[in-house]
């Protein structure tokens, strides 16, 4: 008989692109593609989840603070998947460092990992892939037993590609911007789609407007279960958005 099946939280994926798909011009600047409304929103959703994802990469280019300041709520849980722990001791998420949680590997140095817990960083390390990135799906999993419901994923295209091809999504939230940006960073990599029914469909799924901006929402088909139901506040504005 097989294992139990581990527990996941719930996990929605949130960026903003422009209308030719690209989340970045080339250079990396992506502060802001979407609207004044539209980052409104995403505070929303941040109030709405436990935790909030990103990877190291986003923290490098962007240093951001991850927290909810344009709506009132609270701030989740901030966890940042970092493999051999490049986050900078500087770094803005490092501000609250109790509310932060590394997630490294065994490929981390000790010295490393002793610098970031004194500075008040919680550090987990967990199984790599095969090209040396933390395992998400051993991550989600140890959050889950951390009683992390709910993780609100913000980037990078890395990890968002990772999380879509091994069907780990259970809602997509995309903004899309009035803008085109030609060559770029895309939203989205290779999922190992070769025919059209192999695509990601979406059900419970709608758009509409916000600001000058239209956002999409539905839920991914055939994502790996959730022990969670969907954030209430976000499923509320998914079914009746303003």
């Amino acid at each position: 008989m097989g294992g139990a099946v581990p527990a996941l939280p719930w996990v929605t994926i949130k960026y903003a692109q422009s209308l030719d798909g690209r989340i970045a011009t080339r250079s990396g600047e992506s502060q802001w593609i979407s609207g004044s409304d539209s980052l409104v929103y995403a505070h929303e959703l941040r109030a709405q989840h436990d935790a909030i994802l990103v990877g190291v990469g986003t923290v490098l280019r962007d240093n951001p603070r991850l927290t909810v300041r344009l709506v009132e709520g609270r701030d989740p849980l901030r966890v940042i998947a970092d493999s051999v722990l490049r986050t900078p001791l500087d770094a803005a998420l490092l501000d609250e460092p109790r509310s932060t949680l590394l997630a490294a590997t065994a490929a981390a140095e000790a010295d490393r990992r002793a610098t970031l817990e004194a500075r008040g960083a919680r550090v987990i390390v967990l199984p790599a892939e095969p090209d040396g990135r933390v395992d998400l799906q051993a991550l989600l999993v140890a959050l889950a037993a951390r009683g992390v419901r709910s993780v609100l994923v913000e980037g990078g295209a890395e990890m968002i590609t990772s999380l879509l091809r091994r069907r780990l999504v259970h809602r997509l939230v995309v903004c899309v911007a009035p803008k085109v940006l030609g060559l770029g960073v895309e939203a989205i990599g290779d999922l190992g789609i070769l025919r059209l029914d192999e695509a990601l469909t979406f059900t419970r799924s709608r758009f509409w407007p916000c600001g000058a901006d239209v956002l999409f929402a539905g839920e991914v088909e055939g994502a790996q279960s959730s022990c969670f139901g969907a954030p209430h506040d976000a499923d509320s504005r998914l079914l009746t958005p303003e």
